[in-house]
């Protein structure tokens, strides 16, 4: 119901937790290259646990790629610290692709403009730069899973 789409992640540990997260709900992972970390990393493996193996995981070469698949339309959501719109007011009520940054950039501006209306945020404390992408993942699938009642089913 919930895929998480990380463009060009950098840190394997994260992305490690994210894959655990994306393993208890159900989600699928996508992975939209360059990455700054390989795949077989023992770090990702080992921030993933034993989970690693049950993980829905795919790896995209770029953007490009990845829509030739799954055509960007009104089920995918960016999130950047840039957006002005608040997470918990985007409908995931129906699942939905969940799209985040590079942990040192974000996501970069050109695609941010070209879908201004898909661009939400997690509220945060004036003077703080970002939080975790683990955490800012977590929060917004566990909103989606919340709107979308699919809890009730586990």
């Amino acid at each position: 119901m919930f895929h998480i789409v990380l463009v060009e992640p950098r840190i394997p540990q994260n992305t490690g937790n994210i894959g655990r997260l994306c393993v208890a709900t159900d989600s699928t992972l996508h992975l939209i290259y360059p990455i700054g970390f390989s795949t077989k990393d023992k770090d990702i493996k080992r921030a993933g646990l034993d989970y690693w193996q049950h993980l829905k995981i795919f790896e995209w070469e770029n953007l490009e790629s990845f829509w030739k698949k799954y055509p960007f339309n009104d089920k995918h959501f960016l999130f950047s610290t840039k957006a002005n719109k608040l997470y918990f007011t985007a409908d995931l009520s129906n699942g939905g692709f969940l799209y985040f940054g590079r942990e040192d950039a974000g996501l970069k501006a050109s695609l941010l403009d070209s879908n201004a209306n898909h661009v939400y945020k997690l509220p945060m404390k004036k003077g703080i730069r970002s939080i975790n992408l683990a955490t800012s993942v977590g929060a917004v699938l566990y909103e989606g899973i919340k709107q979308s009642n699919i809890y009730t089913e586990w």
